[in-house]
C-alpha cells in the first residue's frame, strides 16, 4: 500500500466516531474440499485445503478468502496501530534520509547511488574521473517507480565503451525481470526488450551482445543462456547452452579480469562453470566437467585461474593453474590455500599483488591477505561476535582492499586496507541518527544442544540489561542452504533493546557459520537438527537468565519460516509469540510437484519425496502435516501474492489449517501483500512498516510496553 494511501485510511480512521467493540474480530473460515494429494510409490494425503492453490492468481473465492484474512488482520491489529506506528518513526529516525554509497571507480568513471529525502528508492548515478565532474544519472528509480506497487531493478551493467546502460527490471515482484537498455548521454531508451529473464546481465567485449539467462515461465528455473544482438528482437537471440538438468540453479557472470564470460551452474553438490573469451564469446567449455559432491567457483587473473573448492577438502581450499594448463582440467591444480578442519573458506577475490579470502572461524565471518610471498594478514576485529564481508572492489590493480566491518552494536562501516602496509582508513561510517553505539553490549555465547553440540549464539542487548531472568527475548534463526546468518546491525534493534529486550541470533546447523559439516549436519535426514538447535538455543538462553519463561518471540523467513512452523509444532510452551515470514510450511507435497518453482533444484537439500524414504521423514516434519488439536502460541504469518520461491498458498493453507485444529485463544495474524513477492514490498521504507506491524504484534504478547 503507498504511504498516501496508508495516511489517508489512518486519517480517516481517526477522524471517525468512537463506536464501542461489542465482540472481537471473527476470523476467516476456509472452505474444506477434498483433495488427494498422491506419491509416485503410492501413499495418499487429504489436503482439504488445496484449492487454495490457484497460480493464475484470479480466482474469486480464493482471492476473497486472502482479503478475508487482511481484513481480519487489520481488525486484531487495531489496538497495535498506536505501538506500530511508533515504532515504525522510531526505525525510520535511525535512517539518514539522504544518505549514499561510498563511490567507487571503475573504467575511468566513479559511480555510486544516493536518496534523496523521504524517497523510497535511490538515484543511481556516475562521474567522468572523480566527483567533482558532472554527475550523469543512470537511474532515476523515485520516477521510474512511481505509480508501480512494486519495483526493482535487480542488476545492471554499463557497456564496455562506456556508452550504454543495460539493465533487469522486475514491476510485480516475481523476478521474472525484463531486460532493458538506455543511451546514458541522451537517457533514450533502446528498442531492445527481453522479457521473463534472470537478473544477472554480461556485455561481450564488443559491446554489441548482451548475454542473459532464460526463465521456463511455469517453474521460473533459469534454463537457457541466450545472446542478443542490440537492434534486433528479441526472437533472434542465439541460443548459446541449454541446461537440461533441472536440479542445477543458472547465473551467468564474468572474471575479474573481464577476459571470460561465463555460466555458472549450481546444485547442492555439484558446480560446473563454463566459459567462453569475452572477444570471442562462442563456445564455452567447462573450468572442471561436474561430478556429484564436487563443488567449485573460479576466477582469473594474471594469466591463471584461481579455484575455490572442495575438492578432497570439506572446508574447501584454494587452488590455482596457470592458462597454459588449464584445458587439463583438475589435473593441473595446485594448492595456493590448503584446507584446514577448523577454517571455512567461503570466497575470495583476486587482485594483482595479493588474495583476499573471507573465512569462517569460531562462528565469524573474518578476512585475510595473502601476498604472492606467502605472506597472510588478517584484518583485526574488536568484538566477540561481529562480520566482515568483501566491499565493492573493481579495480583488481588496486593496492588497497575494500571491506565492510559491523555488528549488532556498530554500524555497518566501510573501509579500505593497504595490503602492504596494513593500514586501515575509514571510508564511511553508517549514519544512524539519534543512535549511541556505548548504550548497548554484544556477546557470543554458546548453548549446548540436546545431542551434545555447541551452537553459538550472538546477542546484544542495553548495557544496564540484568540478567535476572525477567527480560523479553527475540530470537532469530534461519538455517537452511548452508547460508550464514551474520550479526550485522539493524535499525530496528534499538527500538527493542531500549525497552530491556534482548535480542538473539542462533547460529543453528544447517547454516555454515561453523564450516560445511555445520550445513550437512542440517540438511536432508539431519534437518530436525535446525529445530531442536533452536528450542535447544531458547531453554538455555531462558535458564541463564537472559529472559523470562513465557517471554520469548521467535521469527524466520522463508527456510526459516520452515523452522518456525517445526519449532511451533514440537515446542509450542517455549514461546510467547512466533513471527513467520514467507514460510515454506507444506513441504511434502511443494517437493512432489516439480511444476513448483525451486522443487527439483532442491532434492538434495530436502530430499525427493517420490522416494518412500525421503516422503517419511519430511513428513514427520513438514509443519502443514503437523499441525495437531493443541496450544499454539500467539502467530503473525506473512505471504506475497506473487512470491516466486515459496508461494503464497503454502502459508495459507497453513494458517487455514491452523485456525480449524489448534484448541487455544491466542490470536493468529495472517498478512497477506497483494502487490508483493518473496522479498515483501520494494522500497527502503515501505519494508519497515510491515517491520513494524509485526514488531509491534510481538510486543504487546510479550508485555513489552
Amino acid at each position: 500500500m503507498k504511504k498516501l494511501v496508508l495516511a489517508t485510511l489512518l486519517a480517516g480512521a481517526a477522524a471517525a466516531p468512537l463506536v464501542a467493540q461489542t465482540s472481537a474480530p471473527t476470523p476467516p473460515v476456509a472452505a474444506k474440499k477434498p483433495y488427494a494429494v498422491k506419491a509416485p510409490f503410492g501413499a495418499t494425503r487429504e489436503d482439504p485445503y488445496y484449492w487454495l492453490r490457484d497460480d493464475t492468481r484470479k480466482n474469486p473465492e480464493m482471492l476473497a478468502y486472502l482479503a478475508a484474512e487482511n481484513a481480519y488482520a487489520d481488525a486484531v491489529l487495531a489496538p497495535t496501530r498506536p505501538m506500530a506506528d511508533t515504532l515504525y518513526r522510531e526505525i525510520i529516525g535511525h535512517i539518514k534520509q539522504d544518505d549514499a554509497s561510498v563511490p567507487y571507480a571503475k573504467h575511468g568513471y566513479v559511480y555510486y547511488t544516493r536518496f534523496d529525502t523521504g524517497a523510497d528508492y535511490p538515484v543511481v548515478a556516475r562521474r567522468k574521473g572523480s566527483m567533482a565532474a558532472p554527475e550523469q544519472l543512470l537511474f532515476d528509480q523515485p520516477a521510474m517507480a512511481k505509480g508501480k506497487g512494486f519495483f526493482q531493478i535487480g542488476n545492471w551493467r554499463v557497456s564496455p565503451d562506456n556508452a550504454r546502460i543495460a539493465w533487469a527490471e522486475d514491476t510485480v515482484g516475481r523476478r521474472q525481470y525484463v531486460l532493458k537498455v538506455k543511451d546514458i548521454a541522451t537517457g533514450t531508451l533502446l528498442a531492445d526488450t527481453v522479457p521473463n529473464i534472470e537478473a544477472g546481465l554480461v556485455w561481450s567485449a564488443d559491446g554489441k551482445t548482451i548475454f542473459y539467462v532464460e526463465k521456463d515461465p511455469v517453474t521460473l528455473l533459469g534454463t537457457r543462456v541466450k545472446a542478443h544482438v542490440l537492434g534486433t528482437p528479441a526472437s533472434a537471440d542465439r541460443l548459446v547452452y541449454t541446461e537440461k538438468d533441472d536440479t542445477f540453479y543458472m547465473s551467468i557472470g564474468a572474471t575479474t579480469d573481464e577476459r571470460y564470460i561465463c555460466i555458472n551452474l549450481h546444485s547442492t553438490v555439484s558446480d560446473e562453470q563454463r566459459c567462453a573469451p569475452a572477444a570471442n564469446p562462442v563456445a564455452f567449455t567447462p573450468v572442471a566437467p561436474r561430478a556429484r559432491d564436487f563443488l567449485y567457483n573460479a576466477d582469473h587473473l594474471g594469466g591463471r585461474w584461481i579455484i575455490r573448492t572442495n575438492w578432497q577438502a570439506p572446508n574447501y581450499r584454494i587452488m590455482v593453474v596457470p592458462d597454459a594448463k588449464a584445458a587439463a582440467g583438475r589435473a593441473g591444480w595446485a594448492d595456493l590455500v590448503p584446507t584446514s578442519d577448523t577454517v571455512f573458506i567461503e570466497n575470495f577475490q583476486p587482485f594483482d599483488r595479493f588474495l583476499a579470502i573471507e573465512e569462517r572461524s569460531g562462528g565469524n565471518k573474518r578476512l585475510r591477505m595473502l601476498t604472492p610471498a606467502g605472506k597472510s594478514s588478517f584484518v583485526t576485529a574488536d568484538e566477540p561476535a561481529y562480520v566482515m564481508d568483501l566491499g565493492t572492489n573493481e579495480d583488481p590493480a588496486s593496492p588497497v582492499l575494500r571491506y565492510t566491518y559491523g555488528s549488532l552494536v556498530t554500524p555497518t562501516t566501510t573501509y579500505e586496507v593497504d595490503a602492504a602496509t596494513g593500514k586501515r582508513t575509514v571510508l564511511k561510517v553508517q549514519p544512524v541518527p539519534g543512535y549511541d553505539a556505548s548504550r548497548y553490549v554484544t556477546e557470543r555465547v554458546w548453548a549446548t544442544a540436546r545431542d551434545g553440540t555447541r551452537v553459538p549464539v550472538s546477542l546484544v542487548h542495553a548495557k544496564t540489561f540484568r540478567k535476572n531472568g525477567t527480560a523479553a527475548l527475540f530470537q532469530y534463526a534461519y538455517g537452511s542452504y548452508g547460508y550464514s546468518t551474520d550479526p550485522s546491525f539493524n535499525p530496528t534493534l534499538p527500538s527493542m533493546l531500549d525497552r530491556g529486550m534482548v535480542y538473539a541470533i542462533a547460529h543453528i546447523r544447517g547454516g555454515q557459520e561453523m564450516g560445511r559439516k555445520w550445513y550437512d549436519d542440517g540438511k536432508i535426514f539431519h534437518k530436525k537438527n535446525s529445530f531442536t538447535d533452536f528450542v535447544d538455543v531458547t531453554r538455555f538462553l531462558v535458564d541463564q537468565g537472559y529472559a523470562a519463561k513465557g517471554r520469548v518471540a521467535a521469527m524466520g523467513g522463508s527456510a526459516g519460516g520452515l523452522l518456525m512452523g517445526a519449532v511451533a509444532n514440537m515446542a509450542p510452551q517455549d514461546y510467547r509469540v512466533i513471527i513467520a515470514q514467507v514460510p515454506f510450511v507444506d513441504v511434502v507435497t511443494t517437493m512432489l510437484d516439480t511444476s513448483i518453482p525451486l522443487t527439483t533444484g532442491e532434492f538434495d537439500e530436502w530430499g525427493n519425496p517420490a522416494e518412500q524414504r525421503y516422503y517419511d521423514y519430511m513428513l514427520s516434519y513438514s509443519p502443514y502435516d503437523n499441525v495437531t488439536a493443541q496450544a499454539y502460541p500467539s502467530l503473525y504469518v506473512g505471504t506475497g501474492l506473487w512470491d516466486s520461491q515459496v508461494q503464497y498458498y503454502e502459508p495459507t493453507k497453513w494458517v487455514a489449517k491452523l485456525r480449524a485444529t489448534k484448541t487455544d485463544a491466542n490470536p493468529l495474524v495472517f498478512r497477506v501483500n497483494m502487490e508483493a513477492g518473496h522479498g515483501g514490498k520494494s522500497g527502503r521504507f515501505e519494508r519497515y512498516k510491515q517491520n513494524a506491524e509485526y514488531l509491534a504484534f510481538a510486543l504487546d504478547q510479550l508485555k513489552v510496553q
